[in-house]
Order: C-alpha cells, then sequence, then structure tokens
C-alpha cells in the first residue's frame, strides 16, 4: 500500500464515533489504507471499532507507552511508502492525501510532511498543534506560521505556499516509512509532546528536509488526551524540550543554550506561581529534576546523531521578541533571521 493512515487511539472511542467515517470516506482505498491501533484503552474502543468497523484494521498494543511507543509498536506492524500519524480528534477534507504525496514524491529529499492545520471550533482559524508548519527559535522554543505562543491568526491564505520548516505536527504527520524506521521512529522516553519536533530535527540532521503542504487542510480539535492546561502537559513539554534539545544541538551550542533555557524555565515557573498554578510550578521542577536524572542517558544518546547546523532555526529568541517587541504574527517576524 503507498499510504497508511494510521490513528492512535487511547480511552478514545467518543472521537472514533465522531470522526473515523470520515477518515474513512476521504480515503481512497487505492491508495490508502486506515489503521486503528489502540494503547490498551480501559474504555469499550476495542469492542465498538470490532463491532462497528470490522473492516479497519485493529492494531491492540499491549500496554499505554503514550503517543511514541505507541506509534513505534504499532507501525513496526504496518508496510507502506508513507505513514500519516493521525490524531483520532480530526476531521480531514476530500483528497487531503493527494496534495501532500504528490509533493513528497517530487523531492526524495522530503522526509515529513504536515497539512495546514485548521481549528475544529473555529474554522477559520488556525489550529495551535501545527497550524501551517513548526519552527524553533535557538532556544528551543516551537511556534508555527500561524500561531505564536497562545496567539492564533485567522487564516486569510497568508500561509497557502508550501515550503520548507522545522517540524511537521504529529496531530497530522506524513512521514517515509523507510526513514522513519532508519532514523529510530519516536523517542519511547519522551511518552507524549514535542516527539515529533525530536523526529524531525534527527531527520534534519541526517540530511532531509520538513515541509508543510497547505493545499491539504484539515480541522483538529487538540487537548483530547490532555487538555491543554494539563499540570502533566507542562511536566511533558519541559521534560522532553530540554531533552531535545540536549539530543540534537551541535557541540558547540548545546551548553550554552541548556543553561540560558534552564533560566527561562524557572522565569516561566515563578510566573505559573503568581499567576496562581501551584501545580504547573511543581511540574517544572519535577521536569528539571527528572531532565538531570537522565541526562547520562541523553549524552549517551547524542552519538548516534551526526550534529549539524540546520535550517528553518529562528536565530532569535521568540519569547523576547513576543512579549517585548509585540510580535504577535509570523509574518512579523523578520525572514532574514532564519538560518
Amino acid at each position: 500500500m503507498k499510504v497508511a493512515v494510521v490513528i492512535l487511539n487511547y480511552n478514545g472511542r467518543k472521537f472514533l464515533e465522531q470522526f473515523l467515517p470520515n477518515v474513512i470516506a476521504n480515503c481512497d482505498p487505492d491508495l490508502a489504507e486506515v489503521i486503528v491501533a489502540d494503547n490498551a484503552s480501559t474504555d469499550d474502543s476495542v469492542a465498538f471499532m470490532k463491532s462497528r468497523f470490522p473492516g479497519v484494521r485493529l492494531i491492540e498494543n499491549g500496554s499505554n507507552g503514550g503517543f511514541a511507543t505507541g506509534y513505534n509498536v504499532a507501525l513496526r506492524q504496518v508496510e507502506a511508502q508513507y505513514y500519516v500519524l493521525l490524531n483520532s480528534d480530526i476531521e480531514v477534507t476530500p483528497h487531503w492525501i493527494e496534495p501532500v504525496v504528490a509533493l513528497m514524491d517530487s523531492d526524495p529529499r522530503i522526509s515529513a510532511c504536515q497539512p495546514k492545520i485548521l481549528s475544529y471550533y473555529h474554522k477559520e482559524q488556525f489550529e495551535y498543534a501545527g497550524a501551517s508548519g513548526g519552527f524553533i527559535d535557538k532556544y528551543g522554543y516551537p511556534f508555527c506560521r500561524g500561531r505564536v505562543f497562545q496567539n492564533l491568526e485567522v487564516d486569510e491564505g497568508q500561509y497557502d505556499a508550501p515550503m520548507e520548516v522545522f517540524w511537521a505536527t504529529g496531530a497530522c504527520m506524513f512521514v517515509r516509512a523507510d526513514l522513519y524506521h532508519q532514523i529510530g521512529g519516536l523517542d519511547d522516553s519522551f511518552f507524549a509532546h514535542m516527539e515529533e519536533i525530536d523526529l524531525c530535527w534527527r531527520l534534519k540532521n541526517a540530511g532531509y528536509k520538513v515541509f508543510c503542504c497547505p493545499q491539504s487542510h484539515i480541522y483538529h480539535i487538540g487537548g483530547g488526551t490532555l487538555p491543554k492546561n494539563s499540570p502533566r502537559k507542562t511536566y511533558l513539554n519541559f521534560r522532553n524540550n530540554l531533552s531535545l534539545l540536549v539530543k540534537n544541538l551541535p557541540e558547540k551550542r548545546v551548553h550554552r543554550t541548556i543553561l540560558y533555557r534552564i533560566f527561562l524555565d524557572w522565569v516561566a515557573a515563578f510566573k505559573f506561581l503568581f499567576e496562581g498554578c501551584p501545580k504547573d510550578f511543581k511540574m517544572v521542577f519535577k521536569a528539571h529534576w527528572d531532565f538531570y536524572k537522565r541526562l547520562k542517558t541523553l549524552r549517551e544518546g547524542r552519538k548516534a546523531v551526526e550534529h549539524k547546523p540546520v535550517s528553518c532555526v529562528y536565530r532569535r529568541n521568540i519569547v523576547f521578541d513576543n512579549v517585548l517587541r509585540g510580535k504577535k504574527k509570523f509574518s512579523e517576524l523578520d525572514g532574514k533571521i532564519f538560518t
């Protein structure tokens, strides 16, 4: 099969009921197979799939290893040229696969690609998790075309040009199957959050490109497994962001960048505290503690990566530009400052 659309599910029976028929209806069976991988759900997801969608291939993972391990275990059982990692809370649109595959077919150096991600509830607006392609600044802070921190832009076609980006969202990521396995898949230790940025960075370190193809668009609810204001999500984001920096930065940049990020993280932690979010403050502390405990392992992991300067990095501090210089939109950033 050319394309395998793989939906990872954990206790998401309501999303399968709501969105799976739409995905099936908008996947050409001659081009793509739809697969659901269940991460040992404790609701009735598996029974629901077997009774309502007996024709859809169901992979039952033995445990809930999170987004990273869940996909790694499932994708080892799937043969295709391209994988599509698709969240269960997404409404796809007609012919959403074809433009992305055509773009990737045109250039074998494009290793991963995403469509344009719009909000399910505000369809004129970009969605947080990916918008029209992801970037990072020099300290590892992620942002997107169409979304800088919490500022979500209205989609007026301003980011409709296909372009190389730094990362493609795990909410809907097309990736070459052979490269996925060659690069080692998603990092199991991340569990969830920022594992797709780490994967894309490793692909870029290996000499490949990551793209956004806005000629395909989908609608994403977001926060289907962990709410956006979850302290658990705070923990994973802070821990994993430091981890991906240690793993992927060039040697001459890694130490200074980590020290600066630790300082900025504690600024963010006390901001949580002053805003009345003590649980998030504690999660930053826990994230740093667990990061320190795994630092030796992360340093060992660096040996497997060929570190080099890569494209699509914003060479300023996006936090400074957003908060102090008032840069709320991607289009307001100086394009000459991107590597």
